[in-house]
This record gives structure tokens, C-alpha cells and sequence, in this order.
């Protein structure tokens, strides 16, 4: 049975302000020869929406007065799915045939990769993430951000916030609370939190822009970044 893991890839890394072409050659790199090396490991990639989903965003809430989340949100979804495109334009050969707009959906997942984008209005590509996870049994999703760990409290606001390689589901909670706002800058969604804390899923967060240190992940070695669940089976570290 093929080991599956999921790859929540937020837009900030793909469009930090515009398409970081540099970083895609070496990710793209990076993945096929992983993929190459390892025929029974299986990928789901899930696309963010970073610099575009933003710029629309705040182009709408310039525009009109009493903006509404329900539009903010479908606007940041539409920007996925630019960025997912573009991720399955890199990787067709390994690819099923489909890229996924709705995670709950029939579809195949045959080739060796499956990259998705955003669902619907309400949360982030995070919890599209984290219903893939659910659906197809994968232990742990990878969440590659623009930072290196989750830390105690916001460092831009309090300097003495500490990174953490551990953190419960309960206290991380705790920290990001329970409601999702377009266009949040958090570690991870609220809502895809409470899913995963629901059904034990282990989310590693970490700097999607350290290629090197995201093959460490998905070889199981030693790797930096915050490990965000029930209990830690990290032996290595």
C-alpha cells in the first residue's frame, strides 16, 4: 500500500510577491527526484493563494465599502486555482489526470501525484488539506509556510515569543482560536485546526523555501520546523 502524505504549499511561497520561478526549478527539481526514488510514496499537493489572492482581495475591499467575506474568500479560491495550474503544469507526467477543486468529489487519484486547490468559501486550503488527508489515510500533512516554527506567541508583537518544535492541538488552538477571516496570517487555519485535532492528524509546519529541509520531512530524517499534534513520534530529533 502506497504511503501517502499531503503538502499543504501555501502561495506565499509559489507568488510572494511575484512567481518565484528560481524556487520553483528547485522544488520542481527536488519532488521528481524524490517521487523518482521513492515509486511507493504518494503526493498531494495543496495550492495557496499568496500575492494575487491578496492583491484581489484588497483591490475588492477598495472598492466596495461593506465588503463581504463570502467574495473575499471566492476571490483567494480563484487564485489557487492559477497556482495549482502552474504546479501541475510542473509535474504532469506524475499526475492524475484531474486537478481537485472539491476534496469530497469522485475522482481518481491514479497517478503518483494529485494537486488540488482551494474548495469553497468559510476556511483555507489548509483544511482542503486536511479532508485529503482524512479521505485517503494519510498520517500527517506537511504545512510549508514563509517561517521556520510556530512560535509561543506573535514575535512581531512580543519579542520574547520562543519557537517551538512541539505544541499540542489544545494549546495551539488556544493560541489561533476558532474563527477563519480571508486572508488571515496565521500558521494554520482555525477550522482546518479543529479537523485535525478532531481526527489526530500530526501537521508539521515549516519554511517551504528550505527544499532541502522539506526532503528531510518526507525521508522521515531530522528536519527543523513545529510538529502540531496529539502526541510526537519524532525519535530522530
Amino acid at each position: 500500500m502506497a504511503e501517502i502524505t499531503v503538502i499543504s504549499l501555501g502561495g506565499s511561497i509559489i507568488v510572494p510577491k511575484e512567481v518565484d520561478v528560481p524556487f520553483l526549478i528547485k522544488f520542481a527539481a527536488a519532488l521528481r527526484e524524490f517521487l523518482e526514488s521513492a515509486p511507493e510514496h504518494k503526493l498531494i499537493i495543496v495550492t495557496g493563494g499568496g500575492a494575487p489572492a491578496r492583491m484581489y482581495q484588497q483591490a475588492y475591499r477598495n472598492i466596495r465599502e461593506e465588503a463581504s467575506p463570502y467574495q473575499e474568500d471566492l476571490i483567494g479560491i480563484a487564485a489557487t486555482h492559477l497556482n495549482a495550474q502552474l504546479l501541475y503544469s510542473l509535474f504532469e507526467e506524475f499526475c492524475s489526470p484531474v486537478i481537485v477543486s472539491d476534496p469530497t468529489a469522485k475522482f481518481s487519484f491514479s497517478g503518483q501525484l494529485l494537486i488540488a486547490a482551494g474548495w469553497k468559501p468559510g476556511f483555507s486550503t489548509d483544511n482542503d488539506a486536511v479532508v485529503l488527508a482524512e479521505r485517503f489515510g494519510a498520517e500527517r500533512v506537511i504545512n510549508l509556510s514563509n517561517i521556520p516554527k510556530i512560535y509561543s506567541a506573535d514575535p512581531k508583537i512580543d519579542p520574547s515569543a520562543d519557537p517551538l518544535d512541539h505544541i499540542s492541538w489544545k494549546q495551539f488552538r488556544e493560541m489561533i482560536g476558532d474563527t477563519w477571516t480571508p486572508g488571515s496570517n496565521l500558521p494554520f487555519d482555525p477550522v482546518a485546526a479543529q479537523r485535525a485535532a478532531d481526527i489526530g492528524l500530526q501537521v508539521i509546519t515549516a519554511d517551504g523555501r528550505d527544499i532541502d529541509n522539506t526532503l528531510r520531512i518526507l525521508k522521515n530524517r531530522s528536519f527543523i520546523g513545529t510538529t502540531v499534534g496529539p502526541e510526537w513520534q519524532d525519535a530522530d530529533r
